[in-house]
């Protein structure tokens, strides 16, 4: 086993249940002993989490959020996005509204009671230059404003405590002494198939650069404010240094904690949190340097007997992970430290560790069964809420499964989810659909086909949305398991999850069914299932949004309207050829001879002899020996054999129309 998971973990005790002391002189058979309860506070929705855990989730329902309106049930992804934006706008212009007139929502008919649908508060109510009328401020996180009363107030002479001074730089820190934003934070991007192939990783980056767009402007009215303050404390001095690591003011949070020690005072552990974080994040040193700083930082923790937390070691490894391959060792050397001193790791921390071990650009090869170890430890264990990175743990962790192509790992993960209430860390919808793709995927690759179909119906649409590779997988999976049958129910599938216009899904089908000759029933479905493609395909032609038909395509319907007995509609095809200028394989034009030869009809096989030569094909020489030998054909016809032969023909002469004269 890994030296990171060596040794046992701390063992909790629980006491057991306090009886009755026995009384001497009354051991009578038939008296049962009585067992005092002990007392327990419900919680008011305990009754409804009771009724909860009863039932399972249905498969063939919608998800819980458009379960409200039948007719905002979403069939893709896409749909999902616009059904849970225009909720939300709802639930905001609602909002808006009972703020406008709050006399109007003074009643309180939720119980218990939800603070959320009660009318918010916006504006001060206190009009005089007053400390009560600045703690108003901050207190609805008015920044100019409080700023401004706070200014008024000196002006008059007031002085300002320092518990509400402290609360003021609270404020600017926070927001960055910028007004917060009134703008609506549910915003789901609109990503793409291929970007949602990313581990997370880029969304979490996408959200730090949202975080700290708000730079630390120098001499701000924090720092100003701070300088004005009379006796500082240590709350002041943290204060500021968590703001300017915030907003990424490295140097000024790291000059500013010299001078607390300077002035003989203890930064919290919340401080040093951010100090390790200002440590990492300096760009001009190495990456041994920089974790010698960090060692540094927790001696002087350690010295000013500042107990570090769950926060403390989760930002050590969140931090390691930048140093790449040099922050493996320390890495396990800090969760060993954090086990050592009775912390117990949340999903955050071993998201950490993963990500450490099997980094997302190079994972480690084989070189390293962290993930094992972790899973055998954390399997069956209940987590709650510790860290706001507690959500991308199981994502990480399906990733690494797909990764080593490990099927067991990866239902052991899944059960891991399953556990009471570990699903609720799966994450907002991009991260949902990115783990149970990559958890479906690796059954397609690796499990039997009956239990992939199985967790198809399970998964499919009442937990995720399945992307076209997804599809594709399966589809493959069907092909080595020769369930080809299944095909045509994919393929309707697909245009309901809004696959319909995805080119290498289609290709896929096409060529699968195409591929081989399979019963005459089987034909059919399949025929129908491409007349069903063949008219996408037309339809983007009408809304000119793509280019020409595939070559690959064009082939394999007609190949199938042949083998399905619909001549018609399969030499109808040729003329897709030349339209979109497309070659027909040689496999194709054979087939075609073969329903010449099999109706008798000269003229059809020399029809497939002057597209041949119209692309000048080597086969167009094959082609016309066999209409030489299979069929009884006029002295002008062989005229015209021989001239499609030579290389002075004409092949552009050669139309549609004649292709149509033929049939």
């Amino acid at each position: 086993m890994c030296p990171l998971f060596s040794g046992s973990w701390g063992t909790r005790f629980y006491s057991g249940s306090a009886t009755l002391p026995k009384v001497e002189g009354t051991n009578i058979t038939g008296i049962e002993e009585v067992v005092i309860p002990r007392k327990k506070t419900w919680d008011k929705v305990a009754v409804l989490q009771a009724l909860a855990s009863t039932v399972s989730r249905d498969p063939t329902a919608a998800p819980y959020a458009f379960q409200d309106d039948p007719y905002l049930i979403p069939a893709s992804s896409m749909e999902s996005r616009l059904f849970l934006l225009a909720k939300k706008s709802g639930e905001n212009a609602a909002k808006f509204i009972i703020n406008l007139h709050p006399k109007y929502f003074q009643k309180d008919i939720a119980e218990p009671h939800i603070p959320c649908l009660m009318p918010e508060y916006f504006e001060p109510q206190i009009e005089d230059i007053s400390e009560a009328a600045l703690k108003e401020r901050i207190k609805l996180k008015k920044v100019k404003a409080s700023v401004d009363m706070f200014d008024q107030l000196l002006q008059a002479g007031t002085t300002v405590s320092l518990e509400t001074s402290n609360s003021l730089l609270d404020l600017l820190c926070y927001y960055g002494d910028r007004e917060p934003s009134t703008d609506n934070h549910f915003q789901q991007s609109e990503k793409s198939e291929e970007l949602e192939e990313d581990t997370g990783e880029n969304d979490k980056k996408s959200k730090a650069d949202d975080q700290f767009g708000v730079t630390w402007r120098a001499k701000n009215n924090a720092e100003r404010i701070f300088a004005l303050i009379p006796e500082k404390n240590s709350y002041s001095y943290c204060t500021m240094i968590r703001g300017m690591v915030k907003h990424r003011a490295l140097v000024q949070a790291l000059n500013l904690y010299a001078e607390l020690l300077n002035n003989r005072l203890q930064a919290d552990v919340y401080t040093f949190n951010a100090l390790i974080e200002a440590t990492a994040l300096n760009m001009n040193e190495k990456s041994e340097d920089k974790w010698n700083n960090i060692l540094e930082l927790l001696k002087q923790m350690a010295a000013q007997k500042v107990k570090p937390n769950l926060q403390t070691f989760n930002t050590i490894l969140k931090c390691l992970r930048r140093f790449h391959a040099f922050g493996r060792l320390p890495g396990l050397q800090t969760f060993r430290e954090m086990k050592a001193i009775g912390i117990e790791p949340s999903l955050a921390t071993y998201h950490h560790v993963i990500q450490l071990f099997y980094h997302h650009e190079n994972p480690s090869k084989g070189s390293s069964r962290i993930i094992y170890d972790i899973m055998n430890e954390i399997t069956g264990q209940k987590f709650t809420p510790k860290d706001p990175d507690d959500d991308m743990f199981f994502q990480s962790a399906m990733r690494v499964c797909s990764f080593l192509r490990d099927l067991e790992l990866a239902y052991q993960v899944h059960g891991l989810l399953n556990t009471g209430d570990n699903w609720k860390f799966i994450g907002p919808d991009h991260r949902r659909n990115f783990y149970y793709s990559k958890f479906f995927s690796l059954l397609c690759l690796m499990e039997q086909i009956d239990v992939t179909l199985k967790w198809y119906k399970d998964l499919v649409p009442s937990v995720f949305f399945p992307r076209s590779q997804t599809l594709i997988d399966l589809l493959q999976a069907l092909d080595v398991a020769n369930r080809l049958e299944v095909i045509p129910q994919i393929w309707k599938d697909s245009k309901e999850y809004g696959h319909t216009f995805r080119s290498d899904l289609k290709e896929e089908i096409l060529m699968l069914m195409a591929r081989d000759q399979h019963p005459p029933e089987l034909q059919v479905a399949f025929a129908d299932c491409a007349a069903d493609i063949k008219s996408t395909y037309e339809s983007q032609d009408a809304r000119k949004t793509a280019p020409d038909w595939p070559a690959n395509s064009l082939n394999c319907i007609a190949v199938l309207f042949l083998r399905a007995g619909r001549t018609q509609e399969a030499w109808k095809m040729l003329g897709l050829f030349r339209k979109h200028n497309k070659i027909p394989g040689n496999k194709l034009l054979n087939e075609f001879m073969d329903s010449a030869k099999a109706s008798n009809s000269p003229a059809q096989a020399i029809e497939v002899v002057k597209l041949a030569g119209a692309f000048s094909l080597p086969i167009c020489e094959a082609l016309t020996q066999r209409v030489m030998a299979d069929f009884a054909i006029s002295q002008e016809q062989k005229e015209a054999l021989g001239n499609l032969t030579s290389p002075t023909s004409d092949s552009d002469s050669d139309s549609d129309s004649d292709i149509s004269e033929g049939i």
